[in-house]
């Protein structure tokens, strides 16, 4: 009969899958992991302590893979199934991710953004435009609450493009994005900063900005696969940054835009917003939201 792995390994699995729960699955209270001959079975447990089996992994001696299998609930089994990676087995963040997207989905209810500041934190081609349209065109929030560093730079030099990457520009470009997210928050308005805001300096200043109003400061992590950022980036044709640069962003990203670090600056919640990697639309994304 196979063994069970070390409980060290037990606990750090354990850790793990309810560190990346918190992060990308909010309607889940908690994940149980119970091992027995080889394999560890995974159960998501809901706030009001409801209990939902999601999937089962098999040990393969190695700490970051395990072999995947999905729940069935029809016939109370688990089968092999495919991760999105195309592969049979992976890391146990993308096992939690694959089972919940199936398991979860259509259960989850809607994240609440209080109002306040809204920070998308995400590096180019990540899904950050298609998720705020999404939102608006579904009547979630007003365009007006948006406020974009990429239109304001289109505003301001269009015609300009030498003119619009000067040091100069970028200054002029975040003192109106400064002032126009000011306006919304100093009428009780929520404002949504779509840029980058891979950096601590980056979300510095927008933190400070939402200090001076009292206002509560979500952050939204766009975090894709970078084999699916680059095809993103390829999908959308954009000339100014080559993939080499969004690579860059990613990096930064991976960098300074974890969860716990994002919390530790100051944001009073922080969202990871599904995309490819969960087979998930902007559309049924934006579902996953609700805001005040």
């Amino acid at each position: 009969m196979p063994k069970n792995p070390p409980e060290s390994m037990q606990h750090h699995l354990r850790r793990r899958l309810n560190r990346h729960a918190r992060d990308r699955w909010p309607q889940v209270a908690a994940i149980e992991v119970r091992f027995r001959a080889g394999f560890a079975y995974v159960t998501a447990e809901s706030p009001c302590g409801q209990r939902l089996p999601l999937c089962r992994l098999r040990f393969t001696g190695v700490l970051h893979t395990w072999g995947f299998a999905l729940y069935l609930a029809g016939d109370d089994s688990y089968r092999d199934d495919i991760l999105p990676s195309g592969l049979p087995a992976g890391s146990p963040e993308e096992a939690l991710d694959r089972a919940g997207a199936l398991r979860l989905h259509a259960r989850a209810p809607a994240v609440r953004v209080p109002a306040g500041l809204v920070v998308l934190v995400g590096p180019p081609a990540s899904g950050k435009t298609s998720f705020v349209r999404a939102l608006i065109a579904r009547g979630q929030i007003d365009g007006e609450a948006v406020v974009s560093s990429d239109e304001i730079r289109a505003e301001l030099f269009g015609t300009s493009p030498d003119e619009a990457e000067s040091d100069a520009a970028d200054a002029e470009v975040f003192e109106e994005r400064d002032r126009r997210i000011a306006a919304r928050l100093a009428t009780g308005h929520s404002a949504i900063a779509e840029s980058t805001n891979v950096t601590p300096q980056a979300r510095a200043r927008l933190i400070a900005l939402a200090r001076r109003f009292h206002a509560p400061v979500t952050m939204l992590r766009f975090d894709p696969d970078v084999t699916d950022l680059l095809q993103q980036h390829t999908e959308r044709g954009r000339t100014d940054l080559t993939s080499a640069d969004v690579r860059a962003y990613a990096a930064l990203m991976a960098q300074y835009a974890g969860a716990d670090r994002l919390r530790s600056e100051g944001a009073t919640g922080v969202h990871d917003v599904p995309g490819r990697r969960q087979a998930t639309t902007p559309e049924e994304a934006a579902a996953h939201f609700s805001f005040a």
